[in-house]
């Protein structure tokens, strides 16, 4: 070929210095032999490496699953709850909890307390048996148990009375607590042997699909089954819901209230009982079920009434002499690092004030009035300057990026709207921000389609033409949240706070903007999530270190409340008998009001409509208050959420509230109390989601006219409004069809609200021609927090 070049190779002592600096590269069959053998060692040691970490690993999953075994079932772990549910209501729990607690007491003996220590077992426990058809009572022990036994009856005879209405509502509300480990007893089996196996099978293939696969069935009806059942449960590792071990709580045996000399409106509450969970602090707040957040006044450690090992504390405590136990060491709390029982923020009324502008603020104000671009517009030639600034066309009108509130609605500032909009490529805009195609708006026909006039109607004629169109098109496809324009109010003032949005996905909207009173009296996370991590890492620290001010898990303490109102003491002792009374130890900052935020689902056995501000009672983990929330919709790629008047039912929406903080995660089991003083039912169950503020939730409105002249892109609508004045106010926000068209006000028309409306394709008659306004929307805040108050 021409132009090629024959390739030359280099001499080679232009790569090597010398002959004999050639061969330094090669490696000879020693050396090799020797780089291999290292290579070979390096594996051998990686391998090593990996097996002792692998090995680690497996002693410290090991030492740490003994320790856990040891804590739950060691003379130091609190007593195991049991709780005998009953799965409908022809089971009998009290033969079968006085069977359980006559194997586990000493020797065999009646027991008086429903706790017994058994050293044959090595077990500890606390029998409690669900009183059928008490929700509340059932909800409460399920919070505090460690071992749920469900009982059925095997003489049922149809299938479907193994479970009744209520055990099925039940545990529902269980699985959204969260279950700890459970088993199922089944009780009446026939005495005869293939009878009994048969039956035995019948109920477990029936029941295996509503509990866990890892729940073990077991028949109950003599003491043998009860005592093989004991045996192996001594030596199963039992499973808690994770909230749990994250607080610690004390369920009470022992309720007392002390009256208070000073002031005789409030008294000291006395709570009696085992420590679980993690080490209590005596500078820890307290939530006391039902009642509310309060400090304590003093803890004392009692002498274990029910010993594991009766050789060293042979002495067992009957239940009348619980308190009377001997006080083995009392703790009083530190007036420098008790927590505070802070609930509200006292609001400062002229912190909203606005103060006069500082030079560096007016500096950068007159740099942007400076650096704004003039505004072309066609003129007239030979007008002057002067002549110009008087001027006032449709451009500058459909090109003001805002009005005051003396011309119209305020739109957002970044957005530019209508065809005086320059330099904006249609492209790069979604479908909320497509801009209109309006270079045909001008052209009329003589075809024009033309329904009723309604400038000579009377009000009830104009009341009677909107009902009857309303409901024609309500059959077509329901809007929810179209609303009337009212007659007798001006809707520029009936719909003040009210503004319209060009995109509700990308459209800003200030948090901090026009702010309710309430939010003057809560609180609010600068981060959140590192407020959390360290709130958690505090609280493992104290548990594991052994402070003074603590009381450790499996210890038997006394509480001393201090400052309960004396009519709540007294709603407290008498629910004792039925309810057990808990008593959660509050994370720091947990007594402080903020806007909690729940993802919740509407209870599928509750058919009652569910209105938004509506008093409800919220179960969240072991703490109990009264909201009255909102409910919204869960927008991933948006900041702002769109409010739901009503929650519905089969899928999940967010409900905001205001609450004292709670660190997620934790389970919602929402209450609704029925009129007449009828028991509470499960309305809705859910989970806590974050707190946060400044989550924006829009309540949305659509305002509705019908096309009166159509032609073409343009239309003359009527009953949107029922003033021209309305008309000049809304004239900023973008109207849209139901059919899909966009369009804009252009003017109005006569003196009954009519508008001439352009269009970016041609409307039909039958079309609904809608505009979208919206406000924030914010929780009520309740008249009462505690639920106790209403019993």
């Amino acid at each position: 070929m021409g132009g090629s070049r024959v390739q030359v190779n280099k001499a080679h002592k232009t790569r090597f210095s010398s002959k004999s600096s050639r061969n330094l590269h090669k490696t000879s069959l020693k050396d090799k032999s020797r780089i291999a053998k290292s290579e070979r060692n390096v594996a051998k040691g990686a391998r090593a490496v990996r097996i002792q970490r692998n090995k680690m690993l497996r002693e410290q999953k090991r030492a740490a699953l003994l320790k856990e075994k040891r804590a739950s079932s060691g003379s130091s772990s609190p007593p195991l709850v049991i709780v005998l549910f009953g799965l409908s209501a022809s089971v009998n729990l009290d033969s079968l909890a006085e069977d359980l607690l006559k194997l586990l007491s000493p020797e065999g003996g009646g027991a008086v307390s429903s706790t017994v220590a058994s050293f044959e077992y090595k077990l500890r426990a606390t029998v409690l048996k669900a009183p059928h058809g008490d929700l509340l009572s059932c909800m409460e022990m399920a919070k505090v148990a460690d071992l749920i036994a469900f009982v059925a009856s095997a003489s049922e005879e149809s299938d479907s009375d193994y479970i009744d209405s209520f055990g099925s509502q039940c545990l529902s509300v269980f699985r959204s607590l969260g279950l700890p480990s459970t088993v199922v007893f089944i009780r009446d089996l026939p005495i005869e042997l293939k009878r009994r196996n048969d039956s035995k099978k019948m109920c477990t293939s029936r029941l295996a699909s509503e509990f866990p696969e890892d729940c073990k069935f077991y028949p109950a009806d003599t003491k043998d089954e009860l005592h093989k059942f004991l045996w192996l449960f001594k030596e199963q590792r039992l499973t808690l819901p994770h909230w749990r071990n994250q607080r610690p709580y004390l369920m009470s045996q022992k309720v007392d209230m002390v009256a208070d000399d000073v002031n005789s409106v409030k008294c000291t509450l006395i709570l009696t009982g085992y420590v679980h969970g993690r080490s209590l602090s005596v500078n820890q707040l307290v939530h006391v079920s039902g009642a509310g957040d309060f400090q304590l006044h003093k803890i004392e450690i009692l002498k274990d009434p029910f010993p594991l090992n009766p050789r060293k504390e042979p002495d067992a405590m009957d239940s009348d002499d619980l308190l009377d136990v001997e006080v083995v060491r009392s703790v009083h709390p530190d007036s420098l690092t008790q927590e505070p029982l802070l609930v509200e923020n006292v609001p400062d009324p002229l912190a909203g004030e606005q103060t006069w502008p500082t030079e560096a603020e007016m500096a950068e104000a007159d740099k942007n009035q400076k650096q704004r671009r003039p505004k072309k517009r066609t003129l007239p030639r030979g007008t002057s300057e002067y002549q110009a600034a008087w001027i006032v066309d449709d451009t500058d009108e459909e090109d003001s990026d805002s009005f005051s509130a003396d011309d119209g609605m305020v739109l957002d500032e970044t957005e530019s709207y209508g065809p005086g909009a320059e330099g904006i490529d249609d492209s790069e805009l979604d479908d909320d921000q497509a801009t209109l195609d309006l270079r045909n708006s001008d052209e009329e026909t003589e075809n024009d389609s033309v329904m009723m006039e309604g400038e000579n109607l009377t009000r009830e004629q104009i009341e009677d033409e909107i009902k009857k169109i309303k409901e024609a098109h309500a059959e077509d496809e329901e809007f929810p949240d179209e609303v009337e324009t009212p007659l007798d109010i001006p809707a520029r003032k009936r719909f003040a706070k009210y503004r319209g949005l060009k995109s509700f996905r990308t459209s800003s909207w200030d948090p901090k903007e026009s702010l309710p009173l309430e939010y003057g009296r809560i609180f609010a996370f600068d981060n959140f999530a590192k407020t959390q991590k360290h709130v958690f890492a505090k609280a493992l620290e104290m548990d594991q270190d052994n402070r003074d001010d603590c009381i450790r898990a499996g210890q038997y303490a006394r509480l001393h409340i201090k400052e309960l109102p004396t009519a709540v003491a007294s709603k407290l002792c008498v629910h004792a008998n039925t309810v057990p009374i808990i008593a959660c130890g509050l994370l720091q900052h947990e007594s402080k009001m903020s806007v909690l935020h729940f993802s919740i689902k509407k209870n599928d056995s509750y058919d009652a409509p569910i209105k938004a501000k509506e008093e409800l009672v919220f179960h969240v983990g072991f703490r109990q208050f009264v909201a009255r929330p909102i409910f919204s919709t869960d927008n991933i790629n948006s900041d702002k959420h769109k409010m739901e008047r009503f929650l519905h039912a089969g899928r999940f929406s967010m409900a905001s509230i205001y609450a004292p903080i709670c660190f997620p995660s934790l389970p919602l089991i929402v209450l609704k109390h029925s009129e007449g003083g009828a028991a509470p039912t499960v309305a809705a169950v859910g989970s806590l989601r974050s707190i946060d503020p400044d989550r924006i939730i829009l309540k949305k409105i659509i305002l509705t006219g019908y096309p009166q002249r159509v032609s073409k892109l343009k239309a003359s609508v009527r009953y949107m409004f029922h003033n021209p004045e309305d008309v000049r106010w809304f004239k900023p926000v973008e109207v849209w069809t139901k059919c899909g068209c966009r369009g804009r006000i252009k003017e109005p028309v006569g003196t009954h609200g009519a508008l001439k409306c352009v269009f970016n394709g041609v409307l039909q008659q039958h079309d609904t021609v809608c505009m979208s306004l919206y406000k924030r929307a914010y929780p009520k805040w309740p008249e009462h927090w505690f639920p106790i108050l209403d019993v």
